[in-house]
């Protein structure tokens, strides 16, 4: 199963197996060998697989077919109470899950033009309210 994944994700990314190795800092031959099943990668270089890769490493070993990492994301939630307070919004709200959805592939500027547009209209609520 794992030699499975790696072709495919390799594939995928359109990336020969020496790119590949090159980036875990590992030879060719050992990544040619994990994708024909011949050996396992090491704890250390399978954390890294799934890191270059963005999946989880149940996924790598084909325990599931969900490919983020749901650890992740819930220490990154853990750790910044800000963020966590917006995914909780976030999740709670329809109107702002499609707000998210129109904007996740805007530029940076764009994002920081609907930002100030935002915070424009929060002030001149506030403004109205006083």
């Amino acid at each position: 199963m794992l030699s499975d994944r790696l072709k495919k994700l390799r594939n995928e990314k359109n990336l020969l197996q020496k790119e590949i190795a090159k980036k875990l800092k590992i030879t060719t031959s050992a990544y040619g060998f994990y994708e024909q099943g011949k050996r396992t990668p090491d704890t250390e270089i399978l954390n890294k697989i799934a890191e270059f890769y963005n999946v989880s490493i149940d996924y790598l070993l084909g325990r599931t077919n969900i490919r983020d990492s749901a650890d992740k994301i819930t220490n990154s939630l853990n750790s910044n109470p800000e963020l966590s307070e917006f995914w909780n919004s976030l999740r709670n709200r329809e109107d702002l899950q499609l707000l998210f959805k129109q904007t996740k592939d805007l530029s940076p500027k764009n994002i920081n033009q609907i930002i100030r547009i935002i915070k424009a209209i929060k002030d001149d609520e506030g403004r109205t309210k006083g």
